[in-house]
């Protein structure tokens, strides 16, 4: 199996640290040479102390099951004969208390939209059945205890 790795830096700068009153914003750098501003969510931690232009945990997870499920659907969908010319998604991660109380994005929520080209195209029950197929595919969906909706945009 893959072995996954991402590397996570944060600097403390001048701030005391124990007030509270430090900086949330860091560095995600991949595999493949890629950085990424991250912070905490302003949500979360006001600005200054996080950074609105960077991506925060929490949309990283829902980015990450709406990829995961994209590229599951894609490789179905041609294995099934259909072209897909684009596919876009606008999903939502929901924040609240899980069973055990505690704050966690307790649903995402995927509005799938597909281009089709060439001449074949599913029908609505064959487009329902590769979306759950491609949730059950998905190495993400299948590794949170987040809830995964997916509500398919109306060709």
């Amino acid at each position: 199996m893959a072995i996954n790795t991402a590397k996570i830096e944060w600097n403390r700068g001048e701030a005391v640290f124990t007030d509270h009153k430090y900086s949330r914003a860091h560095r995600w750098f991949f595999d493949g040479g890629i950085e990424v501003p991250a912070s905490s969510s302003p949500g979360v931690v006001r600005p200054p102390l996080s950074d609105p232009a960077a991506v925060d945990p929490e949309e990283a997870l829902v980015a990450a099951l709406s990829s995961c499920h994209m590229l599951s659907f894609l490789d179905l969908a041609a294995r099934d004969g259909f072209t897909v010319e684009r596919y876009t998604d606008e999903a939502v991660g929901r924040m609240g208390k899980n069973a055990e109380g505690k704050i966690a994005v307790t649903t995402v929520t995927l509005h799938p939209r597909i281009v089709f080209g060439g001449g074949k195209r599913p029908s609505r029950e064959a487009l329902g059945n590769l979306h759950r197929r491609a949730h059950e595919a998905c190495f993400i969906a299948s590794s949170v205890k987040t809830e995964v909706r997916i509500e398919p945009a109306a060709a």
